[in-house]
């Protein structure tokens, strides 16, 4: 493996949810460990499931894992993070303050911006903590900080007075306000981050076109600022031994050997490795240790066994969603698992029953068109366009804050509404101004990632408190009410049926649940179950997500559909449709089955 070559002290994995950078992690850091080598693992992932993986508790302490010499792990909690993070900040103010600007400061250190930024807080430690770092040959990092928190740090640093003095309250001044203290420490990290000495970024995905447009980006922003030693791991390419007598394996491995070939060109000039998908799940040493190699033990499973699976159909789900006649119907989920696709499909079944639809996005990786490929009668498409809403934001932040301020605090306010967060705030307004519709008519949101959906959640409720609180509870319907009721508002996560994303999906339920808001159904998308495999290794795969689908079925959700893993994409309305309602379409034969 190149990305195995020679490394640095420190090593960071980064991707999108599902693309497996954390078992690549963990089968990296016992390699390195077996190999002699004094390794720390850490986790910054909000999700994080290492502990699970080695089937060990570990927590926000470094724990030493005894199943393997030489290997130390440590799980940072963000939201644990975060409250200390509040705290240190609050605490030196409060009684010394007016109580108004107290207040107004843990406003806005109660958002996603802040726990992510409490997050780096944490790890910086690990980067600029000479005493620690040298008790480790290589420390592992999964999941790395992304641009957008790079780019606050790096945001001038004279916050506290500004809020001080009530000058400002825009997008991130309340997470910005407690970093001038440690603003050398955060400079020394970002220094590290970008030596490529001392560190390395993996950046991991999948042989997905959407996939590698993801990463692709993300190899660009980091870039940008200064993170140039990347290297490639495209994990889960199905081996070509499996494409015999098995039309679904060839169909997938044209469309991976495809999507490889037409990989963004900055993708295809860094070094780069491919690992073989796997036919059993990565829990557990014994299954780590066969990752980063490429001739593994398989166990062939009678193709003529069958495997018994009850697959309700997006249909299904619609069959409920028209009885209330309109309303939001909104699919969320880490990234990676289908949501725009699931969306289209939602609203063109929808469509499809003589119901008018508006299809909307506001994941700016989204492709709805191109998923669609044609019209439908009662459906409309739109997107939310996040530069332009920005740019409409920012201006109308300035013609109003910004028109009381004198020179050194406009230029602070417009330093300011250049940071990420501007962008949230922007495309929650433009969220909010589609969602009235869902009195008239459906809206089927396809919303971004898990991480970006949250922050819009975020927004969501202080605009629900700000309502509230200047208006009073009477008559008053906000967004965050018209989303914690079941009548208005219905809620599909979705996820595929692997140990991660599960979790994923279970942890954003849990904090939709804390927000008052209940998850109406989930659905399973790319099922391999579902779709019936002769391959070998995709049947064993496809034993291995019956778990997994047991658990969303019986522990997490109280209605679901589940998905087959396609043959062919589900582009176009036609296909669409046959998705909805679980037809499976054999392009080979030209009928549906």
């Amino acid at each position: 493996m190149k990305f195995l070559e020679n490394p640095p002290r420190f090593l960071f994995f980064t991707g999108k949810g599902g693309v497996g950078k954390t078992s690549i992690a963990c089968a990296t850091a016992i390699q390195l460990a077996e190999s002699g080598h004094r390794v720390l693992l850490v986790s910054t992932d909000p999700a994080s499931n290492v502990g699970q993986v080695f089937d060990v508790n570990i927590g926000n302490k470094i724990t030493e894992l005894s199943a393997v010499s030489n290997l130390f792990a440590l799980e940072i909690d963000p939201q644990a993070a975060a409250q200390a993070y509040r705290d240190r900040i609050v605490t030196p103010v409060r009684g010394v303050l007016p109580e108004t600007v107290v207040k107004s400061i843990e406003e806005q250190l109660s958002g996603a911006c802040t726990t992510e930024i409490a997050a780096f807080d944490e790890f910086t430690a690990l980067l600029t903590n000479t005493a620690l770092t040298v008790s480790y040959d290589h420390i592992i990092f999964d999941t790395a900080p992304t641009g957008h928190t790079i780019r606050l740090l790096q945001l001038p640093g004279a916050w506290s007075g500004f809020l001080e003095e009530g000058k400002g309250d825009a997008s991130c001044l309340g997470p910005l306000a407690g970093l001038e203290k440690q603003r050398s420490q955060y400079k020394e990290a970002v220094d590290a981050l970008a030596d490529p000495k001392r560190t390395r970024l993996i950046l991991v995905a999948r042989a997905q076109q959407s996939t590698l447009r993801e990463v692709a980006r993300t190899h660009e922003e980091l870039a940008a600022i200064g993170l140039l030693e990347q290297y490639l791991v495209i994990n889960g390419v199905l081996p070509k031994t499996e494409v015999e007598q098995d039309a679904l394996a060839a169909a997938i491995y044209c469309r991976e050997q495809a999507a490889l070939s037409e990989m963004p060109e900055v993708l295809k000039a860094l070094p780069s490795d491919q690992i073989a998908l796997k036919p059993f799940n990565l829990v557990g040493l014994d299954a780590l240790r066969q990752m980063l190699v490429e001739t593994i033990e398989q166990t062939v499973i009678q193709a003529n066994k069958p495997i018994i699976l009850n697959t309700p159909s997006l249909s299904t789900l619609v069959d409920d969603i028209v009885a209330d006649g309109h309303g939001l119907v909104m699919l969320m989920g880490k990234g990676g698992v289908g949501k725009t696709t699931l969306a289209a499909a939602v609203a063109v079944e929808l469509a499809h029953r003589g119901l008018p639809v508006h299809l909307s996005t506001s994941d700016p990786a989204a492709h709805l068109s191109e998923t669609l490929d044609g019209s439908l009668k009662n459906l409309t498409v739109s997107s939310i366009d996040a530069r332009a809403e920005t740019e409409r934001y920012r201006q109308s932040i300035l013609d109003t804050r910004g028109a009381q301020l004198d020179a050194a605090g406009r230029a602070l306010l417009e330093e300011d509404l250049r940071s990420p967060c501007t962008e949230e705030i922007a495309v929650f307004q433009a969220f909010s101004r589609i969602i009235r519709e869902a009195g008239e008519k459906y809206v089927v949101m396809d919303t971004a990632p898990t991480g970006h959906t949250l922050l819009l959640l975020d927004a969501t409720g202080a605009y629900h408190r700000e309502a509230v609180r200047h208006m009073g509870s009477a008559g008053t319907v906000t967004p965050m009410m018209q989303m914690q009721d079941p009548k208005q508002t219905k809620i599909l996560l979705v996820t595929l049926a692997e140990t991660t994303p599960v979790l994923e999906a279970a942890n954003l339920q849990a904090d939709l649940r804390r927000a008052g808001i209940e998850p109406w159904a989930w659905v399973i998308n790319n099922s391999v179950a579902a779709a019936h495999p002769h391959s070998s290794l995709l049947r064993r795969r496809a034993q291995n997500e019956l778990c997994e689908i047991e658990s969303v079925v019986h522990k997490h959700a109280h209605r679901y559909a589940i998905v087959p893993l396609l043959r062919e994409e589900p582009v176009g309305v036609n296909r669409l449709l046959d998705l909805a309602q679980n037809i499976i379409y054999d392009k080979d034969q030209e009928q549906k089955i």
